[in-house]
């Protein structure tokens, strides 16, 4: 059977490294976010403990003893050490998850509350923007929109981005076949202006050019079609729960690919992480349960 430990106090061993570093009990204190008076009790207590003297106290400055140099000598090194150790495993619980900002809120963030029931531990932050890079210093992953190929990362396909318009139930009552939409009321995403001639090729609408309202992000126009302004282009994840829950509507059967899908994205590396690991298989899962076809409202009855 192994013998324990014996070792000083850790509060005392910091109170002496701190103050024979800094030469200055006051310094220390400072450093520690104590009084001088605690750490010159510290000290002292850790040299009763040691039965050595650590410091030769003179009236304006510490001057280490020859043990009080041996002892700090080699105690620097080991705190220092501790603290990466400490820092290393703090970081590997937390994910930093780099996302668009739509994308975090109207499908991430809603289900993050399941994961932190699967995993209590593992705490994740979001950071949002960065839409033209697949990476950024600091992120422990990445959620992007595109083919899957990103140079130097792993990319794990999670959900296909399909277009579908949407809209308010009250104006999808109107809507009985895709020649019903009045151009006007098509609302426009700015960095997506192919979605709409994309599916109204695919409608069988070849000439609908949209003139409806622009929004800079989908999210926007995505609300603008909750307040019934007008049918916006759905895109998924992002409208899988408003349809669910019946706050929007899809009036037509027709959806189209985009061309391009979400991935996780993230350095080959991470999958030695148990944070990440577990973080993955969880979003995983999520992503196959979106795998399954948004609602589309039934054909109306004439």
């Amino acid at each position: 059977m192994l013998e324990p430990r014996r070792l000083p106090s850790l509060n005392g061993i910091r109170a002496f490294e701190a103050a024979a570093r800094t030469g200055s009990f006051v310094a220390a204190a400072a450093e520690l976010h104590v009084t001088a008076a605690a750490i010159s009790r510290l000290v002292r207590l850790l040299e009763q403990r040691l039965g050595v003297a650590l410091f030769e106290r003179q009236a304006n400055h510490l001057v280490p003893t020859a043990a009080g140099q041996a002892y700090r000598a080699g105690l620097t090194p080991l705190l220092d050490s501790l603290a990466r150790l400490t820092a290393e495993v703090v970081a590997a619980r937390v994910l930093t998850v780099g996302v668009g900002p739509t994308f975090a809120i109207r499908w991430l963030i809603p289900r993050l509350a399941a994961l932190r029931a699967a995993a209590p531990d593992i705490e994740v932050r979001i950071a949002t923007g960065g839409a033209t890079v697949p990476f950024a210093e600091g992120w422990s992953c990445g959620i992007r929109l595109g083919t899957g190929d990103w140079l130097g990362f792993a990319a794990d396909p999670l959900v296909a981005a399909d277009l579908l318009p949407v809209c308010a139930p009250a104006i999808a009552r109107r809507l009985r076949a895709p020649g019903d939409l009045d151009p006007g009321s098509l609302l426009r995403v700015a960095h997506a202006p192919e979605d709409w001639p994309r599916w109204a090729g695919a409608a069988g609408q070849p000439g609908l050019v949209a003139t409806g309202p622009v929004f800079d992000y989908y999210g926007q126009a995505l609300q603008a079609a909750l307040d019934g302004l007008g049918i916006a282009m759905g895109i998924r994840p992002y409208v899988d729960d408003d349809l669910a829950a019946g706050r929007l509507v899809a009036p037509f059967a027709t959806t189209v690919p985009k061309g391009m899908g979400w991935y996780l994205v993230y350095r080959p590396s991470r999958t030695a992480e148990p944070a990440f690991a577990a973080f993955r298989r969880w979003i995983m899962a999520q992503a196959g349960d979106a795998a399954t076809p948004p609602a589309v409202r039934p054909p109306r009855s004439t």
